[in-house]
C-alpha cells in the first residue's frame, strides 16, 4: 500500500480487515521520510518500508493513495513486478486504456486493465450510483450539478484544520487557514482546484469528464459548480438531470431505492431527507428529495450525500479489487 498514513490510506486499512479481504503479506510503503513509522492493522504493528521498485517484487495488489506524482513515478516498477494497481489520485483517470471504475456502475471495464485502474473522483463516484440506475431505464440528455465538499476532500490535516478553527471562532478568534486558502470554520468557499481556461475549476472538469467516460458517454452535456462547505467527511450534491422524455417520481424512487450501494432516505411528509451525519462511517451514499423539475417537464432534481473517504476513495478501490479476485 502507497500512502498509509492520509486519511485515505487509514480507510483502506480498517476497510481491508473489517471486510476480511485475503492478504498474506501487507507492506506499507512510502517516502523515506515515514519510513520507520509504524501502523496498527489487525492487532499488530507494521513498519512502514521506504518505496523502492524491489518493495514491489512478489506483490499482486497495490492500493495506491500517496498522490498523483508518486503514482506516475511507481507505475512501471508496479506493472514490471507484475502487480495490479488501482490508483486513487487522478494520475491516470482519463488515459486511454486505463479502467474508470466504480463497481457497482461499470464493473466489466475493470477487466480491460493493463496493470493500471483508476479510482474515480470522490464527488463522480457518488455522482454515478445515482445516475447509472435512471439512464439505464431513461437515457440522460443533461446533467447540472452543485456540490458541498467537506473537508476530507483535502486529507486529514484539512480536517484537524476544521476542527482547530471552529474552536478558534468560539472562542472569539479570528481564524488564520494554514491548510486550506481560506478558513472553513463557519465559513464555505468555491472549490479551490485550479482554474480552467473555461472557468471552470479542476475539480469541476474532473466530474465532467469521469462521468462521460464511466458512463460511455462522450457527449453528455453536463455543468458543475463545486463548493468547500464546513463538514468533516461527506459529501453532498445537487442535481439536477434531464432524460430524453418525461420520468415519474415514483419510478426514479423505486429504482434508487433497489439501486446497489445507494440508501433511499426520502420521507417528504417529515422533510426528511439525507444528511453526512446519515453516511458519515457508512458504506451506502444517501439519496433523497426527488421531484420533478418544475422548469422542465423532462427533468428530475434530487439531493444526495457519500462519505469521501469511504465510498468515495477507500471503498470503491477495494471493491475494486474485491471484483477483480471473485471473478
Amino acid at each position: 500500500m502507497l500512502g498509509a498514513s492520509g486519511a485515505v490510506g487509514q480507510e483502506l486499512l480498517q476497510l481491508l480487515e473489517q471486510r476480511a479481504f485475503p492478504v498474506s503479506e501487507l507492506r506499507l510503503l512510502a517516502s523515506s521520510r515515514s519510513a520507520g513509522t509504524t501502523q496498527s492493522w489487525k492487532g499488530q504493528q507494521l513498519t512502514v518500508q521506504e518505496v523502492s521498485a524491489e518493495a514491489f517484487q512478489g506483490v499482486d495488489l497495490v492500493l495506491a493513495s500517496a498522490g498523483g506524482s508518486v503514482s506516475k513515478q511507481w507505475r512501471e516498477a508496479i506493472i514490471a513486478a507484475g502487480a495490479l494497481m488501482v490508483d486513487n489520485s487522478s494520475a491516470f483517470r482519463m488515459e486511454e486504456g486505463v479502467p474508470l471504475v466504480v463497481p457497482e456502475v461499470n464493473p466489466d471495464a475493470a477487466f480491460g486493465h493493463q496493470g493500471v485502474i483508476a479510482n474515480p473522483n470522490c464527488t463522480t463516484i457518488l455522482l454515478t450510483l445515482a445516475l447509472a440506475p435512471l439512464a439505464a431505464r431513461v437515457p440522460m440528455c443533461r446533467v447540472v450539478v452543485s456540490t458541498y465538499q467537506s473537508a476530507s476532500g483535502a486529507g486529514a490535516r484539512a480536517m484537524e484544520e476544521l476542527r482547530d478553527l471552529s474552536q478558534v471562532v468560539l472562542d472569539g478568534g479570528t481564524p488564520e487557514s494554514a491548510v486550506l486558502p481560506h478558513s472553513l470554520a463557519f465559513n464555505l468557499f468555491l472549490h479551490n482546484s485550479p482554474l480552467q481556461a473555461n472557468s471552470y475549476c479542476e475539480e469541476e472538469m474532473k466530474m465532467v469528464n469521469e462521468t462521460r467516460k464511466i458512463m460511455e458517454l462522450p457527449d453528455l452535456r453536463f455543468s458543475a459548480t463545486c463548493v468547500r462547505v464546513p463538514v468533516l467527511r461527506a459529501h453532498s450534491e445537487a442535481v439536477n438531470v434531464e432524460f430524453e422524455q418525461p420520468f415519474p417520481v415514483d419510478e426514479a424512487r423505486s429504482l434508487l431505492a433497489a439501486a446497489p450501494g445507494v440508501e433511499l432516505i426520502d420521507r417528504p411528509d417529515d422533510n426528511r431527507f439525507p444528511m453526512p451525519t446519515d453516511v458519515t462511517g457508512r458504506d451506502p451514499i444517501a439519496v433523497g428529495r426527488i421531484r420533478q423539475d418544475i422548469s422542465e417537464p423532462n427533468a428530475l432534481e434530487f439531493w444526495l450525500c457519500g462519505d469521501q473517504i469511504r465510498k468515495g476513495a477507500a471503498l470503491n478501490a477495494i471493491q475494486i479489487a474485491e471484483l477483480l479476485i471473485s471473478s
